[in-house]
């Protein structure tokens, strides 16, 4: 097993754990989100793991079983706000098959290790409501509501 950056030969399998995603939040809520519908094309995948400010790493053995996008945020000082550098999680998935063996607790200590090592004050992330599994997931990983955002469909 290894954690890696991802890399171009990845897109197919990243592509395949894109579409999980996106039928979680499809099968949550249906009326925001597409079936089977993912959230970049394999020509942004590309452009997205050549950006060293949007690292993208994934978890293999013998085949990518998990990923997770990160984005390096820059919080710039204002009249209310510190100055602070912010890794943020954009996504993390682990394949379905394979949930269970602690790969995404490996990806999500990794990206912290990463942020360390290159001066992040903290790591954040969205998790939609309808993700039951992931907010249970990342509690136990230690993280706390930093802010909520509420809805109300008219």
């Amino acid at each position: 097993m290894q954690i890696r950056r991802a890399e171009e030969r990845d897109i197919p399998a990243v592509m395949e754990l894109l579409e999980q995603v996106g039928m979680v939040h499809h099968n949550g809520r249906p009326d925001l989100f597409k079936p089977h519908a993912t959230k970049y094309t394999p020509g942004e995948l590309a452009a997205i793991f050549a950006d060293d400010e949007r690292p993208v790493f994934v978890w293999e053995d013998d085949a990518v079983r998990g990923y997770t996008f990160c984005v390096v945020q820059q919080q710039p000082a204002s009249h209310v706000m510190t100055e602070i550098k912010t890794l943020y999680i954009d996504d993390l998935c682990v394949d379905a098959a394979h949930r269970g063996r602690h790969v995404g607790r490996a990806l999500y200590e990794h990206v912290l290790e990463y942020a360390r090592q290159i001066g992040c004050y903290n790591v954040t992330l969205n998790v939609w409501a309808l993700n039951e599994p992931a907010l249970r997931f990342y509690e136990k990983c230690g993280l706390m509501p930093q802010k909520i955002g509420m809805e109300k469909i008219l």
